[in-house]
């Protein structure tokens, strides 16, 4: 089993920035893609940004030129810097790890979710 969970959430103003920490633990086989996810009220969730083992990123349009998201491989982290933090950016952030193990030739991904962190912008 893979345990994950974040931090680093909270309030801020608009303008301001947060950074989100993740962290996978466990029996790990192999981390392959980390990623997050945000969900505001009412509202589906919906990709923020992702990043492969080997470092590619991926980035809504939303927060392009905003965010910026890391990895440690060693450490089974992934981490989020959110800066110009608009009120749009609001909700629940989700850290979203996939997980690889082999069993004979056969390969197996399993996602696994964080409980969330909630990151409110407003004045």
């Amino acid at each position: 089993q893979v345990q994950v969970v974040e931090s680093g959430g909270g309030l801020v103003q608009p303008g301001g920035s947060l950074r989100l920490s993740c962290t996978a633990s466990g029996i790990i086989f192999s981390i392959q893609d980390m990623g997050w996810f945000s969900q505001a009220p009412g509202k589906e969730r919906e990709l923020v940004a992702t990043i492969s083992r080997d470092g590619s990123t991926e980035y809504s349009d939303s927060v392009k030129g905003r965010f910026t998201i890391s990895r440690h491989n060693a450490n089974h982290t992934v981490n989020l810097q959110m800066n110009s933090l608009k009120p749009e950016d609001t909700g629940v952030y989700y850290c979203k790890v996939v997980h690889m193990t082999v069993a004979g030739t056969t390969r197996f991904d399993y996602d696994y979710w964080g409980q969330g962190t909630q990151v409110t912008v407003s004045s």
